[in-house]
């Protein structure tokens, strides 16, 4: 299982079941929160109940008084109410008034005058001056819809202190139950809205840390296969600290390896011209025929030349492969690039008596580098011309390719052999030039080939059909 899928399953268990209890624990409490909240209206209604009806009940009317009369109306009234979304269309209060010894002298509904409820809770706790209220099934048996009860004692008015009796104020729990699942509801929906948004913010953070790790996982991998890439972005936080400092390694360890790759390379190169030079030297120091005297000098210019496009091919090619890629792309005219190597080769092919040929399109541009493509393309031109004969022709020209610009070099040639078309990338491989048998230091062409992959490209060496050699710059279109 990945890392990030890990972290996100983790983050959505925590949440998942901190929101889960916690929303359990607010469901369970919202129907005895509510029922509560209904018991402490009842008990205020009843006490102010209790004592409007103690004056009849001391004198006898309680059924037949100016408090039945007004309760009675009372509950004929539309209170016409929306109370949240629910309306209310009808008064739900029952009221019974039981008598000293608890029977029942008065009800609102005119059902249970003469029962004995003095066994009841309500009553019965009452009439012992503790608090009474129970809540009961509404009809025996029945507990799907029940009833709270709520009493309170009710004082002779004459003195304030003598029970005489009991009024219980009762209200069906059914009339309040669209409001606990409303509630639930509410609270069930905003849970799940919570658990939703703490699983996206879960995601993202999974997706923020993932990538950053997977960034590095990548980079890391691409370092270990010798791939050149460029390093982390840069971040504000430990995992751009962890990149910047696998960068630091990497370069440290890599600046090491490459220090000591050319230093042997280099050595190796050099020990055949310092041998020639040496060898020339030591024979300029005897007497010698002036004729042999100039070859030798000859040898040592030649030698020396060498050396030099050695050593200056050699750091041009170590500054392109030290940066692993390109620090800053431009929008590169090509046609304007090869409009001024022609311009530039001018005087070597006129000297070789080698026509160039170019083949340009009106515009076609790629994002790079302008020095490098065009030191690229010139190293392509200039093995063209080294390989082509007096009285050649080379052809340089430049075409749209599916996504890709294509920049070919041609020229008419003795061609690429092919035992050598495996190597021709290969550093300080050559061929013998064709009349003169000297070779070049082979960093031309892994320089062409570098540049290309900086580009996001590739070069290719190759035989034409109708014969000599052609070389192609790929380079992703602009």
């Amino acid at each position: 299982m990945r890392i990030g899928l890990k972290l996100f399953l983790g983050f959505f268990l925590i949440v998942g079941i901190a929101a889960f209890f916690v929303m359990r624990v607010f469901v369970n409490e919202v129907k005895p929160g509510v029922r509560q909240a209904m018991e402490s209206t009842l008990v205020d209604a009843a006490n102010v109940l209790a004592v409007m009806a103690a004056p009849d009940l001391k004198a006898g009317h309680i059924g037949d008084g100016d408090f039945a009369a007004r309760l009675a109306t009372a509950q004929r009234r539309d209170p016409k109410a929306m109370v949240w979304r629910f309306p209310k269309r009808s008064i739900d209060y029952r009221v019974t008034v039981t008598n000293a010894q608890g029977i029942v002298v008065y009800d609102s509904r005119g059902q249970d005058v003469g029962r004995d409820n003095s066994r009841w809770n309500d009553v019965y706790r009452t009439l012992r001056g503790e608090y009474g209220a129970r809540s009961s099934p509404e009809i025996p048996g029945d507990e799907t819809n029940t009833v709270m009860h709520v009493a309170a004692p009710m004082y002779d008015p004459a003195d304030g202190r003598t029970l005489i009796g009991v009024l219980t104020l009762s209200q069906p729990n059914d009339t309040i139950d669209p409001f606990i699942v409303a509630s639930q509801r509410a609270i069930i929906a905003r849970g799940a809205w919570l658990i939703g948004l703490s699983a996206l913010i879960g995601l993202l953070m999974t997706w923020w840390l993932s990538r950053g790790i997977s960034g590095l996982n990548r980079y890391a991998k691409a370092v270990s296969a010798g791939e050149p890439v460029p390093p982390p972005k840069r971040r504000r936080d430990e995992i751009g600290d962890l990149g910047q400092a696998l960068e630091t390694m990497r370069r440290k360890l890599e600046g090491k390896a490459y220090v000591e790759q050319y230093v042997q390379s280099l050595t190796h190169e050099m020990k055949s011209p310092l041998a020639a030079i040496r060898g020339a030297a030591e024979l300029l120091q005897e007497p010698l025929p002036e004729a042999d005297r100039q070859r030798f000098a000859a040898n040592i210019v030649q030698q020396e030349r060498r050396l030099t496009e050695t050593i200056d091919q050699l750091l041009r090619l170590a500054e392109v492969e030290q940066h692993g890629w390109l620090q800053r792309r431009t929008e590169v005219d090509l046609v304007a690039v090869c409009r001024a190597l022609a311009e530039d080769a001018a005087p070597r092919l006129q000297a070789g008596q080698i026509e160039l040929d170019v083949e340009l399109p009106e515009r076609a541009a790629v994002l790079g580098d302008t020095f490098l493509l065009r030191q690229a393309l010139s190293n392509l031109l200039d093995n063209a011309i080294a390989f082509s004969a007096p009285g050649g022709r080379i052809v340089l020209s430049v075409q749209h390719q599916q996504q890709n610009w294509r920049i070919a070099v041609r020229d008419n040639g003795p061609g690429v052999p092919g035992y050598a078309q495996a190597r021709v990338f290969e550093r300080f491989y050559s061929l013998a030039r064709p009349g003169t048998g000297q070779r070049s230091s082979g960093l031309g062409l892994p320089f062409v080939a570098e540049v290309a992959r900086l580009h996001g490209g590739v070069a290719q060496l190759g035989n034409h059909p109708e014969g000599g050699a052609e070389a192609r710059l790929l380079l992703p279109a602009g």
